[in-house]
């Protein structure tokens, strides 16, 4: 049975590594990553506000990011078993070049830990489910929770950042069958009660279960009052 979940966000956010598209969706097993999703805020379906030569030949602030500082929310009520803070946002990275340099690294940051790859980052315990979800790469000093607090679904736990393993400002989101990355096996997730917009500006679809597609962009569904 997957893990059904509630979107971690507010607004508009487009989908990437989805495991509607293959899995294991980040390419391994390893980390629990195997049905892990990665989500970055737009508006449209751009990422940032800005595109200059630094988009095409360098690194970039991750200022410049729509998902830089926007709130993120508990998707699901749980305990929160373990928090990390104190890793440095990176500097953002769209060109080609600098991507294929950042990609030689992967493995030290493998090697180097938790901090390294998930960068700042809150697990959740859930109630109702026999899972752990991870949110990871958030911004440096943002981390709103303790590790044995209780929170609601819709709880803020920090602030999108790109700390870790980012390659530009992201949440990335796992649910897993143990509290260790290092030794839990992913869980497939399925996400409640969101809205599919359309490319070129259809209209909007209500999805009340389901797994958002490679490059979707969604968003919550408005609750009904």
């Amino acid at each position: 049975m997957p893990v059904v979940l509630q979107l971690p966000f507010r607004g508009t956010w487009l989908a990437r590594n989805s495991p509607a598209r293959r899995v294991p969706s980040h390419g391994t097993d390893l980390f629990a990553t195997t049905y892990a999703m990665d989500f970055i805020a737009v508006r449209g379906r751009r990422t940032a506000g800005i595109r200059d030569w630094r988009t095409v030949l360098g690194t970039e602030p991750p200022e410049r990011f729509h998902a830089f500082g926007l709130p993120l929310h508990a998707p699901a009520p749980g305990t929160v078993i373990a928090t990390h803070d104190g890793e440095p946002d990176h500097e953002a990275r769209r060109s080609q070049l600098t991507r294929a340099s950042y990609a030689v690294t992967q493995a030290a940051r493998a090697r180097a830990g938790a901090g390294a790859l998930a960068g700042n980052h809150v697990i959740l315990e859930l109630d109702d489910q026999r899972a752990f979800v991870v949110l990871a790469h958030l911004r440096l000093g943002t981390v709103r929770v303790e590790q044995g607090e209780r929170v609601p679904a819709g709880h803020e736990l920090g602030e999108c950042g790109n700390s870790g393993n980012s390659l530009q400002p992201h949440v990335h989101i796992q649910a897993m069958d143990d509290r260790d990355p290092y030794t839990a096996r992913g869980l497939p997730m399925e996400f409640r009660d969101y809205r599919v917009h359309p490319r070129g500006g259809g209209p909007t679809v209500d999805i009340p279960r389901g797994v958002p597609g490679e490059s979707e962009v969604v968003s919550p569904s408005p609750r009904p009052r």
